[in-house]
């Protein structure tokens, strides 16, 4: 049964790589993913050629095991979609009402993105020091820009956010703390930057959010309770799969979980509407009304 989504947060699912460039696979993540209450799925474009030097092309997999290829380079173009396969995808996902995403590498792949114009495209950590792909997509995107700042120096973060406000894309953003550890321990999690975030930024950019690569649901529940809108965790199949970020995913029942808690803390969240809660009245009749309190008021 398809989990329901009543709250205003965004879940995304992240299946980046996940697939292991099986199209059939993606399209059941898809799928899974809009049943676990997810409202946006994310996956990654790249040009192997463009993104890696030479030396780190024709390198083995450091990780032999989670190897698509006898070369890293190899690797990762096995596990590429085509433009054409990323325009099939959106399509397949908006016809399962959810929303496409997709995080963009290099120049070339930020210009194919944009030309079958997703609702989404994604900055990562990984290229938002890159002024070429954030200007271009700046100038030529009218969608979400959602950007990751994991290891990004303040420096960097201002250099992002002045090409962004020169084009005047700033409240099309969405800034997500992340931190590029997999997994993050626990001491490395530090959830006050989502505060630091909000108080520089939250009047200026669309939202504010989470990339999340920790274990377990709790750091997102308390994100939510800090003000994050959009909560992207990593989605799998199979934990134990061949690939390197099954790992650190969720699979189908914790994201499911994770759907859930974020439902029941958003609605914790709630302003108190009025003094005294209608649910209230009833205990309140019981306990102050009836009842003799010398030296007090009801009220």
């Amino acid at each position: 049964m398809e989990k329901k989504r009543t709250n205003a947060f965004n879940l995304i699912a992240e299946i980046g790589c996940n697939h292991q460039g099986n199209i059939n696979l993606a399209k059941e993540l898809i799928v899974n993913a809009r049943r676990c209450g997810c409202n946006i799925v994310k996956f990654q474009k790249r040009t192997p050629e463009l993104q890696f030097t030479p030396e780190k092309f024709n390198a083995p997999h450091p990780s032999p095991e989670n190897a698509f290829g006898k070369t890293y380079g190899e690797h990762r173009k096995n596990l590429e979609f085509n433009i054409e396969q990323h325009r099939e995808l959106m399509n397949f996902a908006r016809a399962n009402r959810i929303e496409y995403s997709c995080s963009v590498f290099d120049i070339i792949s930020a210009k194919e993105l944009v030309s079958i114009h997703p609702s989404h495209i994604k900055i990562p950590s990984t290229c938002n020091h890159n002024s070429e792909i954030i200007e271009y997509i700046a100038k030529n995107f009218f969608g979400t820009i959602h950007v990751s700042l994991g290891m990004t120096t303040h420096t960097e973060e201002a250099n992002l956010i002045t090409i962004l406000n020169k084009h005047n894309k700033l409240k099309n953003t969405v800034l997500y703390h992340c931190v590029s550890c997999y997994p993050v321990e626990d001491k490395d999690v530090c959830l006050p930057e989502i505060t630091r975030l909000s108080k520089i930024y939250q009047s200026e950019v669309k939202a504010i959010g989470l990339s999340g690569h920790h274990i377990g649901t709790l750091v997102d529940c308390m994100a939510l309770a800090l003000g994050v809108q959009y909560i992207e965790r990593h989605f799998t199949f199979d934990k134990n799969a061949k690939g390197s970020d099954h790992k650190i995913s969720l699979n189908y029942d914790e994201m499911r979980e994770l759907s859930e808690q974020l439902n029941h803390a958003s609605l914790y969240l709630n302003q108190k509407p009025k003094k005294i809660l209608d649910c209230e009245l009833k205990t309140r009749k019981f306990h102050k009304e009836n009842f003799i309190t010398a030296g007090y008021e009801n009220g």
